[in-house]
């Protein structure tokens, strides 16, 4: 575990993006952080579920010896608000080329009472380390060219303060997936993107635990409106991503009982898949 430190040592972790200062997070004590939770990244009024995973995410690679995620897993209890947070964390087992640890983030409630918002066990290690051997049978996504794709200031003018994340990305849809937003949704639910962040910060696997869950809901396309919240989400860091834009696709084949799953594949400018997720999200009927 790292010995507590201060503020201004804690300062490291912040770099030039808005990602990266949003995300930073302050070692209050071992295995306690401080952050204050940006507004820059709500939809509606609730804080991005991505956006959060790369909070917790940041401060499980100060915790623990190993600095990418590999896998992490994340169960959304409540709704994050934007203001003061708390995150803990907790080291479960460092091995030579794994390391896993759990982490919550807590904000107070009226009285003053702490409430959880998210739950987080992760393995961590080295993406560098791995070797390239390369096995697959999966191909990367067909995206029309970035200038032939839509994004959100192609549309109707939002309402006021309706999506304050998307001013904080470079995000290009495939105009097949945009039936939604001309009141023609295709049914397949389907979602595919150019992504990357609007200040031209290159992806790092910490970016991709935001990436994996940026784009629209795959039920809008299947013809649902209004928020889709996430349940539980599970990333699979791959590799570390080549700079450049990513692509982004996102399907749901199974909406049962209220509740669909989200399948996320993000694949770098070297066409290389850098990482995979599932969500469970639920969803308004009716």
């Amino acid at each position: 575990m790292p010995e507590a430190a201060s503020v201004p040592a804690a300062a490291a972790l912040i770099g030039d993006s808005e990602f990266d200062r949003d995300t930073a997070v302050v070692r209050r004590e071992p295995g306690v952080y401080d952050i204050d939770l940006s507004a820059g990244w709500t939809i509606i009024n609730a804080v991005n579920g991505g956006y959060l995973l790369a909070v917790l995410g940041r401060a499980l690679a100060d915790t623990l010896p190993h600095p990418d995620p590999f896998s992490i897993s994340a169960h959304y209890l409540t709704a994050s608000q934007p203001g003061p947070a708390v995150v803990r964390t907790e080291t479960v087992r460092t091995g030579r080329t794994l390391s896993t640890g759990q982490a919550s983030l807590f904000q107070y409630d009226a009285d003053g009472n702490e409430v959880e918002r998210i739950r987080v066990l992760a393995s961590y290690g080295d993406l560098g380390a791995l070797p390239d051997d390369v096995r697959t049978t999966a191909v990367p996504p067909v995206i029309p060219p970035l200038e032939r794709c839509l994004g959100p200031e192609d549309g109707p003018a939002p309402v006021e303060g309706s999506s304050a994340i998307t001013d904080r990305l470079m995000l290009k849809l495939d105009p097949s997936t945009l039936g939604w937003a001309l009141g023609a949704p295709s049914g397949k639910g389907e979602m595919r993107a150019w992504f990357g962040l609007a200040d031209g910060r290159d992806a790092d696997p910490l970016s991709l635990l935001l990436t994996v869950d940026a784009l629209p809901p795959t039920a809008f396309e299947i013809g649902l409106t209004g928020w889709v919240p996430t349940v539980e989400l599970t990333v699979h860091v791959r590799r570390r991503p080549a700079p450049g834009p990513l692509r982004v696709s996102i399907t749901t084949r199974n909406l049962a009982g209220g509740f669909l799953e989200e399948d996320a594949e993000v694949w770098d400018s070297e066409d290389r898949l850098v990482a995979q997720s599932r969500q469970l999200a639920r969803v308004r009927l009716g």
